[in-house]
């Protein structure tokens, strides 16, 4: 694997890629003693001296940030090759390609700041390797989709040149921005406490480790993994789901090793032998829950137009003249339908007097004009609740009365934007705090019918306006780290337990504030997360796959979760979920089913926030075994790599992937 860029997301990429799927990387940047200098805007550029120093202690600190603790060079000297190489190149030019080994890499991730950078750079490698797997990182997203269409069509053309490789190349370009990537695990931190979440097709996934007899908080929905009896050492401390729990068994030598995806049978033995296990939970949200509801851009609802009063008013009315109508019927022997236009006409004060007729023909013509009278004030009433409804429906909500279990949201530019999207898409109650009335995230607060709270979020009284003290979890997402930290903390002196998590761009900066953060509320939870942190597993996942979605390490091995539509493989269209299990490579966790039977393979994206919204997949265990997989389901695996190596049909990558 290849990497290039110039801050700090390329350093936890590969850290990601080394760490998780074990692989050889090749790290590609402007310096090596200043890989993720933070860029100085125009006003603070006169603090030379702090800059120049901030960058000395940033150098220092990274120099050895990618390397083991105990590695050959981890005092400064060079990596050793099994772990990060290093190349230092101010350009991804041609040279700097071929010298990082880009005609014989698998995959390559340009993460530059620059999204002109990127592009050069895809273009060039795509040439030098057509069959390269490629990610980019651009802030443009309809420039994006161009961009990888436009190189998808490349190795599209040269596969066909080679037939003998186009059933195993996975040259395909997958394009991401670090507000889509971020997104999700955010909203995952929201509702389950957690970034290490997976989130597929609506469902949120977790792995953890339990005991023989430990309870779950959700659904469990498959053991993944036996672990080994070293890995049960008490000593130990890690957990599968914590990133140190990938180093557990390092020194051991007297066993295999986990089992991957065990059987039922090897399950049952487990559990008399008291052995633990990691398992597939499913994650739900502890708060209140509302149903989402589909954005609305064409007005509002009928029923909303009208109080229920006014309803009643206009109920009343039609009812007096269907009794008007009803007694001219039986007073004057007037045909039904003429005794109601006779009535409208007296209502409405158009007919003519009833001079020379009889008396009760005079009285329902008075009783149709004082009717007509009280008509007036409900249709000038109508129409002034009309109107005030679509005026409401162009300005924000504000929070209702009673409204508790909620998530503030603070920030509504590109990354908060996709939270709230996605919030409201898991049908958690939110309330937004937004200090510019013209943020790109207002218009969809406004569709969404979203509370929102306009006003800084440092100021006395903005947080209390969105109802802090009964809300459940705090999501500060501004794009100042002070705002961020101080909204933190005043609602911590509000709500002592309250769930944080805080947007944060520097990660050392990001780790100092969760450890004070922990251990002045030590019975609060709390997350402080940097852009990079969040982003890095997206962009790894995407390097090893487009398929791959998620990975999780269980000691020193690794299980991939994938997405596959099973139209083109014959291992999963028309066999059973229980066919296709194969213990110890694959596993079926959950099927999305609401593809069309005429679907194709382009009908399989989500849905987007303006459109319609699609159903979750329906788990294994609500399926059953005996389901029978049709060529336009997605389904959702956890497999080992050889496993979904040998489902893809791909060959061995050559440059020296472990098989489990």
């Amino acid at each position: 694997m290849v990497v290039c860029g110039d801050d700090a997301l390329a350093h936890r990429i590969a850290a990601e890629l080394r760490d998780v799927y074990r692989e050889r990387v090749t790290l590609v940047m402007p310096s090596a003693r200043e890989p993720h200098r933070p860029r100085i805007p125009p006003s603070l550029r006169g603090l030379g001296r702090a800059s120049a120093l901030l960058g000395r202690v940033t150098a220092a600190v990274a120099r050895t940030s990618l390397l083991p603790a105990d590695a050959p060079g981890a005092d400064g000297g060079v990596p050793p090759e099994e772990t990060v190489r290093i190349l230092e190149s101010a350009e991804a030019d041609d040279a700097t390609l071929i010298e990082a080994g880009v005609p014989g890499a698998e995959a390559l991730a340009l993460v530059y700041d620059d999204d002109e950078t990127n592009i050069h750079a895809a273009l060039r490698a795509r040439r030098l390797n057509p069959r390269l797997r490629l990610v980019i990182r651009l802030y443009n997203r309809k420039l994006g989709q161009h961009v990888e269409a436009l190189l998808d069509q490349a190795a599209t053309v040269a596969t066909d040149a080679d037939p003998a490789d186009a059933e195993w190349i996975d040259a395909s370009t997958t394009v991401l921005s670090d507000a889509d990537t971020v997104a999700p695990a955010l909203a995952a931190t929201a509702v389950a406490g957690t970034s290490k979440v997976i989130e597929a097709d609506g469902l949120l996934l977790r792995a953890v480790e339990r005991g023989p007899d430990a309870p779950g908080r959700g659904t469990q929905l498959c053991t993944l993994a036996l672990l080994s009896p070293s890995a049960d050492d008490p000593d130990d401390g890690h957990r599968p789901d914590h990133p140190a729990g990938r180093h557990r068994g390092a020194s051991r030598g007297d066993d295999d090793g986990p089992v991957m995806l065990p059987g039922e049978g090897a399950v049952a033995v487990a559990r008399e032998a008291g052995g633990s296990r990691v398992v597939l939970e499913t994650v739900a949200y502890g708060g209140r829950q509302v149903r989402p509801r589909a954005l609305r851009g064409r007005g509002a609802p009928l029923g909303s137009l009208f109080s229920a009063r006014l309803r009643w008013s206009i109920a009343g009315i039609v009812g007096a003249v269907l009794a008007l109508a009803v007694a001219s019927t039986l007073t004057t022997g007037e045909p039904p339908l003429h005794a109601v236009y006779l009535s409208l006409l007296d209502l409405f004060a158009i007919n003519d007097p009833a001079v020379d007729e009889p008396l009760a023909r005079k009285v329902l013509q008075l009783l149709s004009g004082l009717t007509g009278l009280m008509l007036l004030p409900v249709l000038i009433a109508a129409v002034l609740e009309a109107l005030g409804t679509f005026r409401s429906a162009a300005t924000l909500r504000r929070p209702p009365r009673g409204l508790s279990g909620h998530v503030v949201l603070l920030g509504l530019g590109k990354v908060g934007t996709r939270v709230l999207a996605r919030l409201h898409e898991l049908g958690i109650p939110v309330v937004c705090v937004e200090a510019d009335p013209e943020a790109r995230g207002i218009p969809l607060a406004r569709r969404l019918r979203v509370p929102v709270v306009l006003g800084d979020v440092t100021d006395e009284g903005v947080l209390e306006a969105a109802k802090i003290e009964r809300a459940r979890t705090l999501l500060a997402l501004t794009s100042v780290d002070s705002t961020n930290l101080e909204a933190a903390l005043y609602a911590r002196s509000l709500t002592p337990r309250l769930r944080v998590t805080l947007r944060l761009f520097d990660d050392r900066f990001a780790t100092a504030v969760y450890r004070t953060l922990r251990a002045a509320h030590p019975r609060a939870l709390t997350r402080s997360r940097s852009v990079t942190f969040l982003a890095a597993p997206a962009f790894a996942g995407a390097l090893m796959g487009r398929q791959i979605i998620g990975a999780i390490p269980v000691e020193r091995r690794v299980l991939l979760v994938a997405r596959v539509e099973a139209r083109g493989h014959p291992e999963l269209s028309g066999r059973t979920v229980a066919e296709v299990l194969r213990p110890g490579r694959l596993r079926v966790l959950a099927v999305d089913t609401s593809a069309p039977d005429d679907s194709g393979p382009d009908t399989a994206a989500a849905a987007e926030p303006d459109g319609t919204e699609r159903e979750p997949a329906r788990l294994v265990h609500e399926l059953g075994d005996t389901y029978v997989l049709r060529p336009q389901d997605r389904v959702l695996l956890a497999a080992t790599r050889e496993g979904l190596g040998d489902l893809l049909g791909r060959r061995p990558a050559a440059s020296g992937i472990r098989q489990d």
